[in-house]
C-alpha cells in the first residue's frame, strides 16, 4: 500500500516522460507515429521513478514490443517468462528489475493487490482498456500504445488504470496528466446517499400508496408514478408495496401510453416506461393491462421522416417510435425492448445513434445527419448506457464516457447545460449511473459522494445545488445513483427470506440438479466440430496437453484440465480424454520436465488449493480416484488447503480464514468445495463453503477475486452458483436463484455477457452452464446464449474469444465454450472411460505452425500465453471474465479458478492484461 500511495503522489503532482535507451536496437520513440510501430510505456512511480517510454517500429507481440522499446523483464518460477513478474529499463536506477525480491519473490503469480498490469489503446481511443490477451498473444497495430502500472487492479481492470493518458503518451514530450479514471482529484470526500430515506420519502408521496397526484389535481400523473415504481424497486426491492403501485400502472394503459384512443399508436415514451416497470418487476410486457407494448413499439416505427415529402404526425425522422419526440423518449423505447428481449428495429438503433454529437455528448432534441448538434450530459448519460447495451456502438460509447469525465467539475457534480448558474442533481444523479455504467467507478463514486451532501433531513432531493425544497423528478434518479444501478439493470429484488426455503433438497453428494434436456440438433454450436478443433494434432500436443503460448512444451495443465472437461461434457472423443486423463495421472511430463503436481505445488510449500481441487474434480469426473491420482491423495491436499486464519505479510497464502492457500479467486474456492463436496467431504468443506456465501454480494453477484474488490463478474457468479447448488441441503439455495436472476440479467442484446474481454465467450459458457441449473426458467436466456456461441464459433470449429476482440480460433475460449454449451454443471459432470483406448502417443511432435485466421483457418491464437492456466487454480477454460481474460482472453479465468487470477487472469498471463 505504501508503494501504491507513493505512485498516488508522484502523479498527483506531475509525470515526466522519459525516453528509455535501454538495448541498442531500441526504436527512438519519435521513429513510431500513428500509421507505423506502436509505443510502450512503463510507470515506475510506485518505486520512485517516472514513466518511462519505448518505441517498436515493427511490433510482433506485446511481448516483443516491451522488449524492443528498450526494457528487460523476469516471469515467475512457477509459469515462465511470460507472466511477467519484474520490469527494468537502464533509463532508471541502472536498470534494477522491480518489484525487487525483497518485496516479491516472483515464485508464484503475484497477488492483484501488486502486480504488473496490462492496458492497451488503439490509435483513436482517449481512454485505456485492460488487455484482453496476454502479451505474448496481442499483436499491436500501428499506432497503439501499450501501458504496463504496477499496483493494484481487480480482475477486468475496473481499478488501477493508468494516472496518465495515451495521447500523453503519445506525445513527443513530457506531459502533466490529468485523471483518467475518473478520479476529480483529491479531496472529494466520499459520501454515500441514505437509500432507505430516499425511498421512504418517494412512498410517501403516493397517495393511498397507489400513485402519485399533483397538488390540486384528482387524476394521478402516470409519468410520476412510473418514476416513483423505479425509485421503490431500487430502494425496498419486490413486495406489496411496489405491487401496489404495479397494479395501479397497468390500469393506466390507456390513457396514458394510448392518449389518442385504444386502436392509435401509442405514445412511445409511455408505452416505454410502463414496458420497463414491468420488467423491473418481473411482469410481462406483452401483457400490461391487456397490451402488448412492446409489440405495439414495434409495429409503430416510422418508415420515414418530413424529407419524403409527406409528413407525418408524430414522426421527425425515419426510425423515431411514435411520438418518441425526442432522444430521452427514443432511448427509453430501445431498451424497453432490449429488455423485454426484444431485438429493436435496426432504423431505431441508427436514429439514437444520429443523436450523438462530435464531442460524444448526445442531443436532447432529435437532429438529421448535418444539423447543428449540442449535446448536453443528462442526455449523454441516459443513451451511452442504452448504446452499450446495444453492442456495436463502442466508439460513440467512449466519446460519450469521454465527453462526461469532462464535464464533471471537481465537486463531482455537472450542470444540466454550460453555463447554468448551479450544479443539477437531476444531472449529476443521470450521470453517476451512466459512469458507473461505463466502468467509471471513481468518477461516479464521486458525483454520488456530491450528491450524498445535497440529500434533504426528509430523505428527499431538490432540483439543483441548494435547493431546500424535495422533487420527486430529482429524488428518482438520485436514489438509482444510490443504489448503484440504472434503468439498464435495475431489477427488484426478492425481499430477505423469512423463512427457509420450501424447495426440495438436493441429493447429499453427487448431482445437485439433473443434467440439462439435450437440445435438438441446431440448437447451440457444432460441439463435434468444436471438439475436433481441441483434438487436432496442432493444438492438443502429442494428444495429451496443451502448450502455454511459447511453443516451447511447456505443458498449460489449467487449460489442458479445461479441454479435458469439455470432452468429457461432450463424449465426442473419449479416447482422446482418456489419452488426457492418463498422461495427467501417470505424472506424464512436459517438455520442460514439469507435471500436474508440479503445476499444483501439491506437496510443497506453495500448495494451490484451487488448482489441486481442479485436478481432483476432472478425477471425480472421469471417475477415477481422486483420492490416488497421480500417486497422491488429492483430497486430503484440498483439506489440508485450507486456511485456518488469514496469513500475515510477507507470508501471501492465506486471503483469509476458509479460503484454499494461494488461491485468492472466487473460481479456485469453487473448484476446492467442488472437489471436496463430491468426494463426500462436506464437514471438511464446511468453512470454505461459508467463506464462499459470504463473498455474494447483495445483488446476487460474486466478486471475481478475494478477498473482494467489489467488482461483480458473470464467470465468478455463475462458478458460485454451481459450487453452492451442489451443498447438501437447501440452505444455499437463495443464494443460487439470486445468482442465476443476476446472472439473466447481464445478458447483452446479442445473446453474449460481458467478460473481461468484452462480449466474451468465455463468459457466455459460463452462464449457459449457471442458467442450466433452472433450464426450464431460463430457457430464453439460455436459447440466446447458444445462438451468440454458435456466432462465434469458426470454420476451423474453433471460437473467438470475444466478438468485439481480436478473431481466430483461441483454445481456452473454444474449450468453454464446447463445454458450457453442454449446460452440464461442474457439480454433477461424469464421463466414464471404462471400454475406451487412448490414442497413440508420438515419440516426437512435429513443428507447430501458427497462422492466425479471421475464421480460424487453421490457425489459433492462444491468447493466454505463457502461464496460462497456470493460474487460477485452474483456469477453466478461461474466462474471461475477467481474468485474464484473461489470460487468454477471456480470460483464464474460467474455470479455472482463477487462481488467482492469480492467475487468474493469470495475470493473463502473460501478463495479459496481466492477471
Amino acid at each position: 500500500m505504501s508503494l501504491i500511495s507513493a505512485a498516488a503522489v508522484t502523479f498527483a503532482a506531475s509525470v515526466a516522460f522519459v525516453t528509455g535507451t535501454g538495448p541498442a536496437a531500441a526504436d527512438p520513440v519519435d521513429r513510431c507515429t500513428s500509421t507505423r510501430g506502436a509505443i510502450v510505456a512503463v510507470d515506475f512511480g510506485p518505486f520512485g521513478g517516472g514513466v518511462v517510454r519505448g518505441c517498436d517500429t515493427t511490433p510482433t507481440t506485446g511481448y516483443d514490443l516491451l522488449h524492443e522499446g528498450g526494457f528487460t523483464t523476469e516471469g515467475t518460477q512457477h509459469d515462465g517468462d511470460g507472466f511477467i513478474c519484474r520490469i527494468g529499463t537502464s533509463a532508471f536506477n541502472s536498470g534494477k528489475r522491480y518489484p525487487t525480491p525483497a518485496t516479491e519473490d516472483c515464485v508464484l503469480t503475484p497477488q492483484a493487490s501488486s502486480y504488473w498490469s496490462y492496458w492497451i489503446a488503439s490509435p483513436d481511443e482517449e481512454t485505456w482498456s485492460y488487455s484482453p490477451l496476454g502479451a505474448m498473444s496481442r499483436k499491436p497495430k500501428a499506432g497503439d500504445v501499450d501501458a504496463w502500472v504496477f499496483g493494484a487492479t481487480d480482475i477486468g481492470g475496473s481499478t488501477g488504470r493508468p494516472s496518465f493518458t495515451p495521447d500523453e503518451v503519445r506525445a513527443s514530450g513530457g506531459a502533466t496528466p490529468t485523471p483518467t479514471d475518473g478520479s476529480t482529484g483529491p479531496g472529494v470526500p466520499a459520501g454515500k446517499i441514505d437509500v432507505p430515506a430516499a425511498g421512504r420519502w418517494v412512498s410517501a408521496q403516493l397517495r393511498d400508496g397507489t400513485a402519485v397526484v399533483d397538488e390540486g389535481a384528482e387524476s394521478p400523473n402516470d409519468l410520476l408514478t412510473t418514476e416513483a415504481l423505479y425509485a421503490l424497486a431500487a430502494a425496498n426491492g419486490k413486495g406489496a408495496a411496489l405491487d401496489k403501485v404495479a397494479a395501479h400502472l397497468a390500469t393506466r394503459v390507456v390513457p396514458y401510453a394510448y392518449p389518442n384512443g385504444s386502436d392509435a399508436a401509442p405514445d412511445a415514451t409511455a408505452a416505454a416506461r410502463l414496458a420497463l416497470a414491468a420488467v423491473i418487476t418481473g411482469r410481462d410486457p406483452h401483457d400490461v393491462g391487456g397490451r402488448d407494448l412492446l409489440g405495439d413499439l414495434v409495429k409503430h416505427v416510422c418508415p420515414a421522416g418530413p424529407e419524403a415529402g409527406s409528413p407525418t404526425p408524430g414522426c421527425t425522422g425515419k426510425g423515431d417510435f411514435h411520438g418518441a419526440t425526442n432522444t430521452d423518449g427514443q432511448a427509453l423505447s430501445v431498451l424497453a425492448l432490449l429488455r423485454g428481449a426484444v431485438e429493436p428495429p435496426a432504423a431505431t438503433v441508427t436514429r439514437l445513434a444520429q443523436q450523438a454529437c462530435p464531442n460524444g455528448s448526445v442531443s436532447s432534441t432529435f437532429i438529421r445527419p448535418g444539423e447543428n448538434c449540442t449535446g448536453d450530459p443528462m442526455s449523454t448519460a441516459l443513451v451511452a448506457p442504452v448504446l452499450k447495451a446495444v453492442g456495436g456502438h463502442d466508439a460513440a460509447v467512449t466519446k460519450a464516457r469521454t465527453y462526461l469525465r469532462k464535464a464533471q467539475s471537481e465537486t463531482g457534480a455537472f450542470l444540466a447545460y454550460e453555463g447554468a448558474p448551479a450544479a443539477s442533481v437531476t444531472t449529476t444523479a443521470y450521470a453517476a449511473q451512466a459512469l458507473r455504467a461505463l466502468g467509471e467507478t471513481k468518477a461516479a463514486d464521486a458525483a454520488v459522494a456530491w450528491l450524498s451532501r445535497e440529500q434533504l433531513d426528509g430523505g428527499g432531493f431538490g432540483f439543483d445545488a441548494g435547493d431546500t425544497g424535495p422533487a420527486l423528478y430529482a429524488t428518482v434518479p438520485a436514489v438509482l445513483a444510490g443504489a448503484g444501478v440504472d434503468l439498464v439493470s435495475l431489477v427488484a429484488k426478492d425481499p430477505e427470506p423469512s423463512r427457509p426455503p420450501t424447495t426440495p433438497a438436493p441429493p447429499a453428494t453427487g448431482s445437485a440438479t439433473p443434467r440439462p434436456t439435450p437440445r435438438p440438433p441446431g440448437a447451440g454450436p457444432d460441439l463435434k466440430k468444436g471438439v475436433a478443433f481441441l483434438t487436432r494434432p496442432s493444438n492438443l500436443l502429442q494428444g495429451r496437453y496443451y502448450d502455454d503460448g511459447t511453443r516451447k512444451g511447456r505443458a498449460e495443465f489449467g487449460m489442458t484440465i479445461d479441454g479435458a472437461y469439455a470432452l468429457a461434457a461432450t463424449g465426442h472423443d473419449d479416447n482422446a480424454l482418456r489419452t488426457i486423463v492418463d498422461f495427467l495421472a501417470d505424472g506424464g511430463k512436459d517438455g520442460t520436465g514439469r507435471t500436474v503436481h508440479d503445476w499444483s505445488g501439491i506437496g510443497t510449500k506453495y500448495a494451490q488449493g484451487g488448482r489441486i481441487g481442479k485436478a481432483a474434480l476432472l478425477a471425480q469426473a472421469v471417475e477415477r480416484d481422486p483420492r490416488d491420482f497421480g500417486g497422491r491423495d488429492l483430497i486430503a491436499a484440498v483439506t489440508d488447503a485450507v486456511c485456518e486464519k488469514p496469513s500475515t505479510a510477507p507470508d501471501k497464502s492465506c486471503p483469509a480464514e476458509g479460503a484454499y492457500t494461494y488461491s485468492p479467486s472466487v473460481f479456485a474456492q469453487s473448484l476446492g468445495i467442488l472437489a471436496q463436496v463430491r468426494a463426500g467431504e462436506e464437514k471438511a468443506a464446511e468453512a470454505p463453503i461459508a467463506y464462499l456465501a459470504s463473498l455474494q454480494h447483495d445483488s446476487g453477484a460474486w466478486p471475481s477475486l478475494i478477498p473482494s474488490t467489489g467488482d461483480s463478474d458473470v464467470d465468478s457468479t455463475a462458478m458460485a452458483a454451481m459450487t453452492l447448488d451442489l451443498v447438501p441441503g437447501d440452505a444455499h439455495a437463495p443464494a443460487v436463484d439470486k445468482a442465476l436472476a443476476w446472472i439473466a440479467g447481464r445478458q447483452l442484446a446479442d445473446g453474449g455477457f460481458p467478460g473481461a474481454s468484452g462480449n466474451s465467450v468465455n463468459s457466455a459458457g459460463l452462464a449457459v452452464q449457471g442458467l442450466s441449473l433452472d433450464a426450464e426458467k431460463y430457457d430464453a436466456q439460455i436459447t440466446k446464449a447458444l445462438k451468440f456461441l454458435t456466432s462465434q464459433q469458426n470454420k476451423d470449429g474453433g471460437f473467438n474469444v470475444a466478438k468485439n476482440g481480436q478473431r481466430g480460433s483461441d483454445i481456452r475460449a473454444s474449450a468453454q465454450a464446447v463445454g458450457g454449451a453442454t449446460g452440464i454443471s461442474f457439480g454433477v459432470l461424469s464421463r466414464s472411460l471404462e471400454g475406451t483406448t487412448p490414442n497413440p502417443v508420438p515419440s516426437s511432435s512435429a513443428p507447430v505452425i501458427v497462422t492466425p485466421g479471421e475464421n480460424g483457418g487453421g490457425g489459433i491464437v492462444n491468447a493466454d500465453g505463457p502461464g496460462g492456466g497456470g493460474g487460477d487454480g485452474g483456469s477453466l477454460a478461461s474466462t474471461g471474465v475477467q481474468a485474464l481474460a484473461l489470460a487468454a482472453a477471456a480470460a483464464v479465468l474460467v474455470l479455472a479458478g482463477r487462481l488467482a487470477v492469480v492467475a487468474a487472469r493469470d495475470r493473463r498471463t502473460a501478463a495479459g492484461g496481466q492477471r
